[in-house]
């Protein structure tokens, strides 16, 4: 402490001490407190200070106007220094008095500020449960939730981070009331806040089904004169592309289930297919890949280089990679559709390539020789081999570090692609697994047993997880092999060797009189002529 300040310290006690002397002189010794200063030290106390006693207020009063006078460093520099003199209970007594002024409700003090936007944006962090007991700490703060429209914002935030929510936006048609700026045809705060409830509902029965196998069936018929199965498919929100053992694309009307629109050019099976909002791309058992406009249907680009049938393909963003029964992988650089360049050919594999995959990283190769082969997606490097599968892989898809494969030793296996361990197997199917797709909760997969399975995939990752536990249903409603499938949060879509294509719901799910895992199935028929 200064001088300046303990001699303030002393001249405030004398003075009040002196000034009290007359109160005081029929107390005993014991309870008066002598203060001694310490030349190089605090001001000690030689015994405990007196009880409280009605004849000190004008001590008081004396020592807070002297107190008033001084500057505000000073004041805070003289209760440190009386708080140094306390016993520690004192101090408790102190801190808990202190600790309700010290506390501030910013939330009702930023609006009287004009800074509404401020409080609005810390709440609009809160989860549902924190915003619920927000709304009920005062007016004020349920004013401020209900002016911002802070239901509103939390369903737009899970909307755009999670797809369960967006898919529920657009099907129930709700999205529209969503990413509006405040004007008369947004509802209120209040109709936010009761539709969140219902969404967490919808969730939860949607999530429900799909544990329970509950399902509502839709099936095309794609009975062909010549052939029979349906070799691969993509779908979204409007239509159905689906490739056949006829030679044949046919695209079909997501919601109709009517064939819109058939393709034809290849001279042997469709054995894989992919679109996007330009064009549709397929290999086909006649070795060749075709690239057709996805509006007119009209073949834009005919690559011809592997020897053998073309087993499968992906492309994104200007890259495309093939594979085929030759053993060979080739990498296709896309400037448009019709400028298609051979970038590199990636030879390792000893038996036909099934399979591949790719990212900004790496390309995933799998083929009937076992193994699944990584490649550098930029060099086009040979990285490393994962082994571990007993037979032929005939599927596989990558995404981030995780691999997930399926072989004709009916089992499926988890790959951690950086260290190549094999961090799960899956058993359950009893052919040759077939097909295998997998999103941030489940692995779908099909087999040659007729069957799909339902994984639960963040049980399969962790290695405590009975094995008992992983597979949460099984599907039987194809009569024969299992080809292809593409899954979403509310549905799955199949194709089969019977040669249709099934529409699993797991949305629009009616349990009237329905048991558990079946539900009514519409059929529709396509003939070719």
């Amino acid at each position: 402490m200064e001088p300046e300040i303990e001699d303030k310290t002393l001249e405030l006690m004398n003075t009040s001490v002196m000034e009290s002397q007359n109160h005081i002189d029929d107390l005993s010794p014991k309870k008066t407190t002598v203060l001694t200063k310490l030349s190089n030290g605090p001001v000690m106390t030689g015994s405990r200070k007196r009880p409280s006693e009605g004849n000190n207020d004008k001590e008081k009063e004396h020592c807070i106007a002297l107190f008033d006078q001084w500057s505000e460093t000073d004041q805070v520099e003289f209760v440190e220094h009386l708080i140094s003199r306390m016993c520690h209970y004192q101090h408790g007594h102190i801190n808990s008095y202190l600790k309700p002024m010290l506390q501030r409700d910013f939330i009702t003090a930023l609006p009287a500020q004009g800074l509404d936007h401020i409080a609005e944006n810390i709440l609009s962090f809160l989860d549902a449960q924190s915003l619920c007991s927000a709304e009920l700490v005062c007016k004020e703060w349920q004013r401020v939730i209900s002016e911002g429209m802070l239901w509103k914002k939390l369903i737009e935030r899970m909307v755009r981070t999670d797809p369960l929510w967006k898919g529920l936006s657009e099907r129930h048609q709700w999205e529209k009331y969503l990413f509006k700026n405040r004007t008369t045809e947004v509802p209120p705060n209040s109709y936010y806040h009761s539709l969140y409830p219902k969404i967490i509902q919808d969730i939860e029965t949607i999530e429900a089904n799909w544990r329970c196998g509950r399902h509502n069936l839709q099936r095309i018929q794609c009975r062909s004169e010549n052939s029979k199965g349906v070799y691969c498919l993509q779908y979204d929100d409007d239509k159905i592309i689906s490739g056949l053992r006829d030679n044949s694309i046919k695209i079909w009307d997501k919601q109709s289930l009517e064939c819109l629109k058939i393709l034809t050019g290849h001279t042997g099976s469709v054995l894989c297919l992919q679109y996007d909002e330009r064009v549709i791309v397929t290999g086909s058992s006649d070795s060749t890949v075709r690239v057709w406009d996805v509006t007119s249907g009209e073949v834009l680009n005919t690559l011809i280089h592997h020897n053998e049938a073309v087993l499968h393909l992906r492309f994104c963003n200007g890259l495309m990679v093939t594979c085929s029964k030759d053993r060979s992988i080739a990498v296709w650089d896309m400037a448009s559709p019709t400028d298609i360049s051979l970038r590199r050919v990636l030879v390792g594999h000893r038996a036909a390539v099934n399979v591949v995959d790719f990212d900004d990283k790496y390309i995933v190769s799998a083929s009937g020789d076992r193994t699944i082969k990584v490649w550098s997606t930029s060099t086009c490097e040979f990285v490393r081999t994962l082994n571990g599968h007993k037979r032929g892989i005939a599927c596989l898809q990558y995404r981030d570090r995780l691999v997930v494969s399926g072989s004709s030793d009916n089992t499926i296996r988890l790959w951690d692609i950086e260290c190549g361990a094999c961090l799960r197997v899956l058993e359950g199917h009893e052919e040759l697994v077939r097909c295998i797709r997998f999103d941030n909760k489940r692995i779908v997969s099909g087999a040659y047993d007729g069957k799909i399975k339902v994984w639960d995939l963040q049980a399969a990752l962790d290695p405590r997880a009975p094995a008992s536990t992983l597979c949460l249903r099984t599907l039987v409603e194809h009569s024969g092999r299992v080809f292809r499938l593409q899954f979403d949060e509310f549905q799955i879509i199949s194709s089969s060797h019977d040669d249709t294509i099934l529409i699993w719901d797991f949305l629009n799910v009616s349990t009237n009189g329905q048991s558990e895992g079946r539900s009514p199935s519409r059929t529709y028929t396509y003939i070719s002529r």
